[in-house]
């Protein structure tokens, strides 16, 4: 399944990873905000979600380290980029 189809399918849970502050001026609709220095705190919290992560940031680069990280913790997860870029996938 591609990214694409997993979001629009609602299958995966979609994880924006910049600051609070980059969140709150704008993000994908029902989307989770755990910043990149964060993850390790919520760590728990995501593995219990039980569903694979998109991953999202401003440009990709952190959403790419988050993926790194994450996978080594053994969580299916998929870096999507910007979270602009994710935005249009969620238009159906």
């Amino acid at each position: 399944m591609t990214i694409d189809e997993l979001i629009r399918t609602g299958k995966a849970k979609i994880v924006d990873v910049r600051t609070r502050q980059e969140f709150a001026g704008g993000h994908v609709a029902n989307s989770m905000n755990i910043p990149l220095q964060e993850l390790p705190d919520h760590l728990q919290k995501l593995i219990e979600l039980n569903q694979p992560l998109v991953l999202c940031c401003a440009s990709g680069v952190r959403s790419a380290q988050a993926q790194h990280w994450l996978h080594q913790q053994g969580i299916e997860c998929y870096n999507a980029g910007s979270w602009m870029a994710v935005n249009v996938m969620t238009i159906k």
